[in-house]
């Protein structure tokens, strides 16, 4: 009878559990330039720190991967359908939450470039 209930709470740490624990989340860039007062050098380290952050959130990416794609393997045997089913939603949710998020410092930023442009344009 107790059997059961220990493999159900089993089941629960992991799929509930710190599946990404070893993924770290990158931070955002803390502040991008300000394209109408900014000055070439500040436009290029704020690309610079864009494209950090992107390679960042690409091995964040590729560590969710590679812990969901270990996580399965390791419990195929033990995971239901429905708890595999939970793991990959919780993955692509993760997944495009990040991407959404690089999209949006991307996005900013490259309006400020074209702000930039704008303001400096001869």
């Amino acid at each position: 009878m107790k059997l059961p209930i220990v493999i159900a709470a089993l089941a629960t740490a992991i799929a509930g559990g710190p599946v990404y624990a070893a993924c770290s989340y990158p931070t955002a860039p803390d502040k991008l330039p300000d394209g109408r007062v900014a000055t070439m050098d500040e436009m290029l380290t704020g690309k610079k720190a864009v494209e950090e952050y992107n390679k960042q959130m690409d091995a964040y990416l590729s560590c969710l991967k590679l812990e969901y794609d270990e996580q399965v393997a390791s419990s195929s045997e033990t995971l239901t359908a429905e708890q595999k089913a939970e793991l990959e939603k919780r993955q692509v949710q993760k997944h495009n939450a990040a991407v959404d998020e690089l999209e949006s410092v991307a996005s900013r930023f490259n309006e400020q470039v074209k702000v930039y442009k704008a303001a400096h344009a001869k």
